[in-house]
């Protein structure tokens, strides 16, 4: 995290360094690493053809990967980064199309295995 600061003047010289105040609301967002393991799930779910489109939204609370067969409907699958869960259950959660908790958990790779799996299946049919 950066932090800011500006140096105050009071005509005679520097009076000193006054820190900008803390953003407490700052947006959620993924980082590199996670972003590419869930882009790279998502592509292989397209090539196998079960995906078409994705959306992702960041807000002060959480962070959204959602995942459509079609554009015009509910996401198959969320995948959701809520930092404020970090001490409690975990901060990443897996939720299926109707809104249920399919897994939860402090590590991505975790949240993630039961739609890799799902994918294995598509790939062997």
């Amino acid at each position: 995290m950066r932090i800011a600061s500006v140096i105050a003047h009071d005509g005679r010289g520097l009076m000193g360094v006054v820190p900008f105040p803390s953003r407490k609301d700052a947006q959620v967002g993924f980082d590199r690493a996670e972003l590419t393991r869930i882009l790279d799930l998502y592509g292989r779910m397209v090539a196998a053809g079960h995906w078409r489109d994705y959306a992702i939204e960041l807000g002060r609370e959480a962070a959204v990967f959602s995942a459509f067969r079609r554009t015009a409907e509910r996401p198959e699958i969320r995948v959701e980064k809520r930092p404020a869960l970090r001490q409690r259950q975990g901060m990443w959660a897996l939720v299926g199309e109707a809104g249920a908790v399919l897994k939860r958990g402090h590590d991505l790779g975790p949240v993630l295995a039961p739609v890799e799996r799902r994918l294995m299946k598509l790939v062997e049919e």
